[in-house]
């Protein structure tokens, strides 16, 4: 398993599944052209590229190729690394026909092949103590009647987009803070320290 510590930003949620067979990263996608049209997830992406850096990899196709322009084109975002996978002819598993350039995506490049464009970004050093479930749980953020309201105020202040689910939340928040900065910032923002209200 690679360790990449730059957030991987790819196109579909089985490109996202492709790569974590072969990677320990942070990976966001675009959901398609959406990105286009989704703001939240343009000034999402741009703070990522500063807090962390980011990697593209997007299918090559000319889709693929659209969509990392647009990544890159971005006012204010910095720190890009590109990666590229190779031009391989053929049809994803899980498709009736092949895609409409004939190439295969993200999805379906081999483990191998993927190991090696992504190996030249891997990390030497080891990962800090991620945020669990269990954390937003203690910080009220997970699991109860005001959880949601609450994800979305902290949204709102980190730039995070309100529409990713729990998992994709807790995703953003491993890429953009550490453990520490989470509760300090959690205590100060949402004043999880425990209340009783009678």
């Amino acid at each position: 398993m690679i360790h990449i510590d730059e957030v991987i930003i790819v196109e579909g949620k089985y490109d996202k599944m492709q790569l974590e067979r072969v990677c320990d990263a942070t990976i966001f996608t675009t959901e398609g052209f959406r990105i286009f049209k989704d703001s939240q997830k343009r000034k999402f992406f741009t703070e990522l590229s500063k807090k962390r850096g980011i990697i593209i990899l997007t299918d090559s196709d000319r889709a693929g190729n659209m969509i990392r322009n647009h990544i890159k084109g971005l006012s204010g975002i910095e720190n890009i690394h590109h990666a590229y996978i190779p031009e391989i002819f053929g049809k994803e598993k899980r498709k009736a026909t092949p895609s409409k350039e004939g190439k295969l995506g993200v999805e379906g490049i081999d483990e191998e092949k993927l190991c090696e464009v992504l190996l030249k970004f891997s990390a030497k050093k080891e990962a800090g103590e991620k945020l669990t479930k269990i954390d937003l749980y203690d910080a009220k953020l997970y699991g109860g009647s005001n959880s949601t309201a609450a994800r979305l105020k902290l949204s709102e202040r980190l730039g995070i987009p309100s529409s990713l689910s729990p998992s994709a939340f807790l995703d953003a928040l491993n890429a953009l803070l550490t453990k520490e900065e989470f509760y300090e910032l959690t205590e100060e923002l949402l004043c999880t320290k425990d209340t009783d209200n009678d």
